[in-house]
């Protein structure tokens, strides 16, 4: 195996610190998967740089000219205090014509605005929760062709950030509420969308033009109210503690209807081509008891702690850790941007 220079973006508050040290089972260090990849990237002896970023392109120009790197591998996931940018950092180093793992700067573009990708996906006939939007300082209206309950969720931020068991609303003044909530808190548009009752399922695709996926993974509530709904929270997935104490945990998905995997496999290439992603990928969905299977979002980059569900799915199916890594850097050195074509370069 060739032997990488590798220059790990990552944001300059997740740069794991030099002496790890022991840390309690259910402590959840914010760069845990800093940690895990430069640890992977370490295991498979490549040559590797970390690089924390916040506002300045100017410290990623000077490494990429400084280290010349064969590849930077990408775990930013923000860029002046906002998560819209991450896909701005990407074409900076596209620009200077060096290779990077994950999506490219257009799939994530229309996979990180909720709603375009909605009618997106809508437009190629998949099935999505109907929604509306409440863009900051308008009135909150709802439509009448959407019905209640429905879930509030910002319409472009990541990891559940400002979902709760709060987030699903039954009133339109429950809607308002939650929705000035959004606006307040998180800067952002807000989005409410139906609430699909039924099974929480995930789906990981690794590849450019040809796709690979994963075994279906499964978040499973354990120890939950039956009258609660089952929603990925951010305490549901990011409070360990929390976990436990109602026996919430991913895993292969278990007792698929008949054809429902080869569906869900079907259904989430579709989404992975319409929205032009490449490099690896999560897409959320929700099956009904009667069968229907529901696009929630797609998910470039995401989350690649080793114990986080798409590394997960990947080892069910047999790649380790390291070499889901390396088939990732395979994959950004494989991608052929616009000036690769242009240059004609093999």
């Amino acid at each position: 195996m060739r032997k990488l220079r590798v220059l790990a973006l990552m944001h300059e508050d997740l740069v794991p610190p030099a002496d790890v040290g022991e840390r309690k089972p259910d402590e959840i260090p914010p760069w845990r998967t800093e940690h895990d990849v430069l640890q992977g990237l370490a295991e498979l002896e490549h040559e590797v740089r970390p690089l924390g970023v916040h506002d300045d392109l100017g410290a990623i120009r000077d490494a990429i000219e400084e280290f010349d790197p064969h590849v930077t591998f990408n775990v930013l996931e923000e860029f002046h205090g906002s998560s819209i940018y991450g896909q701005a950092v990407i074409s900076f180093v596209e620009l200077m014509r060096r290779a990077y793992t994950g999506c490219n700067p257009r799939g994530l573009m229309l996979a990180h605005d909720k709603a375009l990708t909605k009618k997106i996906l809508a437009w190629h006939r998949l099935r999505i929760p109907r929604f509306a939007m409440f863009p900051l300082g308008r009135s909150v209206r709802r439509p009448r062709r959407l019905g209640f309950p429905l879930i509030v969720k910002s319409s472009l931020e990541e990891g559940s950030l400002g979902m709760a068991q709060a987030s699903l609303v039954t009133s339109d003044e429950k809607l308002e509420e939650r929705v000035r909530f959004m606006h307040e808190q998180h800067g952002t548009d807000a989005m409410a969308e139906e609430y699909i009752e039924g099974r929480e399922l995930y789906l990981g695709v690794l590849g450019n033009l040809r796709l690979e996926t994963f075994p279906v993974w499964e978040m499973v509530f354990g120890e939950w109210d039956d009258d609660a709904p089952r929603i990925a929270t951010a305490k549901v997935k990011w409070d360990a503690a929390y976990q436990k104490r109602h026996g919430i945990v991913t895993r292969a998905a278990q007792d698929l209807p008949e054809g429902a995997e080869r569906e869900i496999v079907r259904v989430c290439k579709q989404v992975y081509r319409a929205l032009g992603l490449s490099g690896y990928a999560r897409i959320d969905l929700r099956l009904t008891a009667d069968g229907r299977l529901y696009v929630i979002e797609a998910n470039p980059n995401p989350d690649l702690a080793r114990d986080e569900d798409f590394a997960l799915s990947a080892k069910e199916a047999g790649t380790e850790y390291p070499a889901l890594l390396q088939r990732i850097l395979n994959l950004a050195l494989a991608w052929r941007p616009a000036w690769k074509e242009s240059a004609g370069e093999e």
